[in-house]
C-alpha cells in the first residue's frame, strides 16, 4: 500500500497508526510530482500531488499579501469539506506533505502530528529543484 522514493514508509505508517481517519498521505515536490504515498491508488495520489502544486502556489501568493514587507512561507493549509479534511503542510525546501482524512480526525491533533512528522523527516522530504524533468 505504501509507494515511495527513499525509506520513509515507516514514518508515513506511524502517522496513520497514531491518527484516526487518515485515508491518504501524499508526499510531493513543489512542482506536483509524487515522492511517496500511503493509501489510495497511485493515480489518485498523482492527482492529489498535481492539485497540491496549484494550491501551494496560491497559498504563497496569499502570504505575500499578508506580509508584503517580509518573505513569508505557507506552513499549513486546511480545507474542511463535507465528509472530511484536506491538509497541506510545507515539509522542507520544495517538498510538501498532504493528508486526506475523514470526519473522525481531530484537526488540531492532525496538524500537530504532521508537524512532528515533518521535523523527524528533515532532509528526507526535501525535493531538489528540477530542470527539464530531471533533478538538478
Amino acid at each position: 500500500m505504501i509507494q515511495q522514493r527513499g525509506n520513509i514508509d515507516w514514518m508515513l505508517r506511524d502517522l496513520v497508526d497514531g491518527t484516526i481517519g487518515i485515508e491518504m498521505i501524499v508526499v510531493l515536490s513543489a512542482d506536483g510530482l509524487r515522492i511517496a504515498r500511503y493509501g489510495g491508488d497511485p493515480d489518485a495520489a498523482d492527482r492529489v500531488a498535481a492539485a497540491c502544486a496549484g494550491m501551494q502556489s496560491l497559498a504563497h501568493a496569499i502570504t505575500d499579501e499578508i506580509q508584503a514587507s517580509e518573505k513569508s512561507e505557507m506552513r499549513l493549509l486546511v480545507i474542511e469539506v463535507d465528509g472530511g479534511y484536506f491538509y497541506l503542510m510545507s515539509a522542507g525546501a520544495n517538498a510538501y506533505l498532504a493528508v486526506l482524512a475523514d470526519v473522525r480526525t481531530d484537526p488540531g491533533l492532525m496538524s500537530g502530528r504532521m508537524r512532528d512528522l515533518v521535523l523527524r523527516l528533515g532532509t528526507h522530504l526535501t525535493s531538489p529543484p528540477r530542470r527539464n524533468g530531471q533533478s538538478v
